[in-house]
């Protein structure tokens, strides 16, 4: 894979034997008979031990072998918001940029003008309410960000430091449901494609990280990332993808089944992801 102008795997070592240890007391609990009611406790224990973006394990299962987030009502494990989250809590900030609230994130607002280019990509989030029967959310925020075609992220990497694409905040509707329209990520060397997402109690006090409710992130189906990297300009991600799976990735190895997007769609009229996200 042709090096990316960013810092993915920086203090990996370090960071691996941190996630090695909280992966076993999760395994733990699961072995005690916990269960999922444990793992809100120790996936906010683990959001803030990740330096870079290979991130920690949650949820129990096999990965990709469960329903996909459409069609369950289980609460969606809690992840860590990785090394550019562009929330406030690690330097930049694109919450409180002007034009942030937008549903189109392809271009880049508040006075920087670049495009991410790419496959086109729809993605519907619904939220839900894990205690009222998974009846939908209104009145919420959902902040979404992820790499572009090449791998960069807006904000941090050199390539893309004077960006902000890719990156979006709504409140969701009646139905609970937020879309945004954007490209299709990325495959970058050690982490299945992805995207993350955080949750606001509203869009008032979407304004930083400190403020959210719940921060995950969401996977792609591996047919999918096959058909999107066979087509001109993601020739890198290839590579990449043949070299990580939704077994071995460090956040989906041991459950995708709330986190993998249902898809339709194809690379010539672009894909559409949706995904149930309960809290």
């Amino acid at each position: 894979m042709k090096q990316q102008d960013h810092d993915h795997d920086a203090g990996l070592t370090h960071d691996l034997a941190r996630l090695a240890d909280f992966a076993a007391r999760r395994r733990a609990l699961l072995k005690w008979g916990l269960g999922f009611g444990a793992l809100p406790f120790l996936a906010c224990a683990g959001s803030n031990m990740d330096s870079t973006d290979m991130e920690g394990e949650a949820g129990s299962g096999t990965a990709g072998t469960g329903t996909s987030g459409t069609d369950t009502c289980s609460t969606i494990p809690e992840e860590t918001e990785g090394p550019y989250p562009g929330d406030g809590t690690n330097g930049a900030n694109a919450l409180a940029l002007a034009g942030i609230v937008r549903s189109d994130i392809r271009q880049s607002v508040a006075g920087a003008s670049g495009v991410a280019d790419g496959i086109p990509l729809t993605v519907t989030l619904t939220l839900q309410d894990g205690s009222n029967g998974c009846a939908p959310i209104a009145g919420y925020a959902i902040y979404i960000w992820h790499c572009d075609r090449e791998g960069n992220y807006s904000m941090y990497s050199a390539a893309a430091a004077n960006e902000n694409y890719l990156r979006g905040v709504q409140e969701t509707a009646a139905d609970g449901t937020v879309t945004f329209t954007t490209i299709f990520p990325a495959c970058y060397t050690g982490r299945w494609p992805h995207i993350h997402f955080e949750v606001y109690p509203s869009l008032d006090v979407a304004s930083s990280g400190q403020n959210k409710v719940a921060t995950s992130q969401l996977a792609f189906p591996e047919s999918t990332c096959e058909e999107a990297y066979a087509t001109d300009g993601y020739e890198s991600s290839i590579a990449t993808l043949s070299q990580v799976s939704l077994t071995s990735d460090m956040v989906f190895s041991d459950s995708v089944s709330q986190q993998l997007a249902s898809m339709s769609g194809d690379v010539n009229g672009g894909f559409v992801a949706k995904l149930n996200v309960t809290i």
